[in-house]
C-alpha cells in the first residue's frame, strides 16, 4: 500500500517552513542512558516556537493553501498545541485565526494562542466536542479548515521532525513517538520508512485515552466513549482515518503509559533533565522508563510539547516529592499546655528534617478536652528519612498518624 503521505512531500514541506521553524535539539541524556540501560536521546520539540512540534503542521497547511482561493480566515478546533501553531502561522502569513478549543482547557494555552492573535470559541468539554462546532462554525462562514492531525499538509509538516533525526542521529535503530490523533507519528514514520526502513517505530498513548491503539487492534476507527488522562494534548476520542491507515502501515508497534507514570516521567525530566515538558510530551519517556517501549540500538524519544499548566505541574511537583517520600503529613495529639509544642518541634530538629507549615487544633470534636491535635507538613530526605523520624517520634511517646501517597 502507498502511503498517503509520500517522503517528498515531507522534503517539500520543510522547505515551506525552514525559515520560520527552529530545528531543535537532538541530545544524548547520560541519566535516562543509565537509567534505562541504552542509549537515550531526547528531541526537544517543547523547544520549538509556540512550544511543540505543532506549528510545523499548522504553517505546511497554511503556506500550501490554493494560492487562487486564499480565504481571509482560517479556522481549527484543538485543545492547545495545534490552537497555537495555527494562530502563530495564521498571524504570520496574514490570516485571520479563529481557534475552538474545549470547556475547562488549560489557562497557559488558551491565553498562549490569544496571545498569538487568533479569536478563541469555547465549546464542548474535549477536543472532539471542540472539532464538531469548529466543523460546523468552517461550513458557515467558508474559512479553510486546519484540521488538527488528519490532513496529508499537517501530517507532511509534523514529519520534518522525522528528517532531522535521522540528520542528527543517522545510527538511530529506535523512535518512540506520542499517539493522539496520529499526525505526528504520521509524518515521523513515513519520512523514517524512506530513509531508514528497518527502523523500531513505537507510539506511545495514554491509558486513559488509547483511541490509535484500539483501532489497531480492533482493524478500525472507533470512538471512544470518554477520555481521562493529564496528557490533554492527545487526549481524543477518534483517531483520523489517514493516520490510522499510515499507523497501521508503517508503525511497529503502539503502548500505553498510566497517568502516575506521566507525572513521574515529567517531574524527572523537570529535576533530573532541567527540561520541562507536558504531559504529552512525557508519554516516550515514560514508556522508556517503565519499559512499556522494548528498545533497541541509539534510540529517539520525541518530546513533543511543553506547554503544561502551572497548576498541574505544582500539583505533580507535589505528588513526586511525597512519592519519593521527601515530603510527609504527619499528625499526633498532645497535653495543650506550654512547651509541648516546642518540645515536638526539638525532637524534630534532631532528626535533621525542616518543618514546612505546623497547624495546631484544639476545638474540634474528636480532639479531648486539655489536648491538642498537630499537624505538621516536613521535608525529608527520602523514604528512609521518613521512617526515622516516625521511629523517633514513637519512641518519644508519640502515636503519629501519616499522610502518603501510595
Amino acid at each position: 500500500m502507498k502511503s498517503a503521505v509520500t517522503y517528498r512531500d515531507i522534503v517539500e514541506a520543510r522547505k515551506n517552513i525552514r525559515q520560520v521553524v527552529r530545528h531543535t535539539p537532538l541530545e544524548y541524556s547520560t541519566t535516562f542512558s543509565e537509567l534505562v540501560g541504552g542509549e537515550i536521546f531526547f528531541k526537544y520539540e517543547n523547544l520549538q516556537k509556540t512550544g511543540s512540534f505543532k506549528i510545523r503542521g499548522a504553517l505546511n497547511k497554511i503556506i500550501t493553501l490554493d494560492n487562487l482561493e486564499r480565504p481571509k480566515t482560517v479556522i481549527a478546533a484543538s485543545a492547545g498545541n495545534h490552537a497555537q501553531g495555527v494562530a502563530f502561522a495564521a498571524t504570520k502569513a496574514g490570516y485571520r485565526s479563529i481557534i475552538v478549543m474545549p470547556q475547562g482547557v488549560s489557562i497557559t494555552k488558551l491565553t498562549a494562542t490569544k496571545n498569538y492573535g487568533a479569536q478563541i470559541v469555547l465549546s464542548g468539554q474535549s477536543y472532539d466536542e471542540a472539532y464538531l462546532a469548529a466543523e460546523k462554525m468552517q461550513q458557515e462562514n467558508g474559512a479553510a479548515f486546519i484540521h488538527a492531525f488528519d490532513d496529508p499538509a499537517v501530517i507532511a509538516g509534523q514529519g520534518t521532525v522525522g528528517l532531522e533525526i535521522v540528520e542528527d542521529l543517522p545510527d538511530v535503530e529506535t523512535v518512540v513517538v506520542p499517539i493522539g490523533g496520529g499526525g505526528l507519528i504520521s509524518g515521523v514514520a513515513a519520512a523514517l520508512r524512506h530513509i531508514k526502513p528497518g527502523v523500531k517505530i513505537i507510539g506511545v498513548q495514554a491509558a486513559g485515552a488509547p483511541a490509535m491503539k484500539m483501532a489497531i487492534d480492533n482493524g478500525s476507527v472507533r470512538e471512544l466513549a470518554a477520555v481521562s488522562t493529564l496528557a490533554d494534548g492527545i487526549a481524543v476520542k477518534h483517531p483520523g482515518e489517514l493516520t490510522f491507515s499510515m499507523v497501521r502501515e508503517l508503525v511497529d508497534d503502539i503502548v500505553l503509559v498510566s497517568d502516575e507514570e506521566i507525572a513521574e516521567a515529567i517531574l524527572m525530566m523537570l529535576e533530573r533533565g532541567k527540561v520541562l515538558c507536558e504531559g504529552a510530551g512525557a508519554v516516550g519517556v515514560a514508556a522508556v522508563l517503565h519499559k512499556r517501549a522494548l528498545i533497541k540500538g541509539p534510540t529517539a524519544v520525541i518530546i513533543s510539547g511543553g506547554n503544561i499548566d502551572v497548576h498541574t505541574l505544582s500539583i505533580i511537583i507535589e505528588r513526586g516529592l511525597i512519592k519519593a517520600g521527601r515530603y510527609v503529613r504527619v499528625k499526633t495529639v498532645v497535653v495543650d499546655k506550654p512547651g509541648t509544642l516546642q518540645k515536638l518541634l526539638g525532637i524534630l530538629a534532631e532528626t535533621k528534617t525542616n518543618v514546612v507549615s505546623i497547624t495546631h487544633e484544639r476545638i474540634l470534636p474528636r480532639v479531648p478536652i486539655t489536648q491538642a491535635e498537630i499537624q505538621l507538613d516536613l521535608e525529608t530526605r527520602d523514604k528512609e528519612h521518613v521512617t526515622e523520624i516516625l521511629n523517633v517520634l514513637s519512641n518519644n511517646g508519640y502515636a503519629v498518624t501519616t499522610e502518603q501517597y501510595q
